[in-house]
């Protein structure tokens, strides 16, 4: 049962063979919900259906371009904690009731005291590319990252909402995907950014049948994460 949570809790460091069960192909703009396998399509209608007003009613906006503010982006709410490393050059919000834990290939992680699968993590690569929009456009960089990096090769990844936003002149990535395999699901919101000669990489997770109840909460983790200069 561990080494399925660890599985599920985890980001692949290595690239996997493209998952050829995904038929669907981004053409100009992207769909608010990106299923990767048509003949689950009528399976997950009514699920699909859900996500969209729960996006919907969130205000979400597919590739939507948001602006903040350094003053905005370092409050605290209320039940959150704020994690900082300026040595590495990154800081963002966990729940208050979590705990930090080891986790492998990563350099900071927090986790629910009672279900491991809620999970938050960092990590963060060398690269000779100074901004996220060196991958390319937007859509296509996220729709490979999650299917060729992200998803194992028994999982059907699914993309639902992409958004870029720009804080003290540096850009971000958030998106929210789903990774379905016989028998369990896992829900998660990834935020990727470049600086510092670094390609960074966070992701907040749950079980997707509790993915109603915790999306709200887990958006403001992946929307927290900011990068600093590094400290000398």
């Amino acid at each position: 049962m561990a080494s399925l949570q660890n599985l599920i809790c985890s980001v692949s460091k290595r690239l996997v063979a493209p998952n050829h069960a995904v038929t669907a192909k981004l053409n100009g703009a992207p769909p608010s919900v990106v299923s990767a396998s048509s003949s689950e399509a009528s399976m997950d209608e009514k699920i699909v259906t859900k996500r969209r007003l729960a996006l919907l009613g969130a205000g979400a906006l597919a590739t939507g371009l948001l602006k903040t503010s350094s003053a905005i982006a370092e409050e605290v709410p209320e039940n959150f904690k704020s994690y900082v490393d300026a040595k590495d050059g990154y800081s963002y919000l966990y729940p208050a009731e979590w705990r930090d834990f080891d986790f492998l290939g990563h350099d900071s992680a927090f986790k629910d005291r009672n279900l491991a699968l809620q999970c938050v993590r960092v990590g963060f690569t060398p690269t000779d590319k100074t901004d996220i929009r060196d991958l390319g456009p937007m859509d296509e960089a996220i729709f490979n990252l999650v299917n060729n990096v992200y998803a194992a090769p028994n999982q059907i990844p699914s993309i639902y909402d992409m958004q870029e936003r720009t804080v003290d002149g540096k850009n971000y990535w958030t998106f929210e995907y789903d990774l379905e395999a016989p028998g369990y699901g896992v829900s998660a919101f990834a935020t990727v950014a470049i600086g510092n000669g670094r390609y960074y990489t966070l992701i907040v997770t749950a079980n997707e049948r509790r993915w109603s109840r915790l999306r709200n909460r887990l958006k403001v983790v992946a929307d927290s994460f900011k990068l600093s200069d590094l400290t000398a």
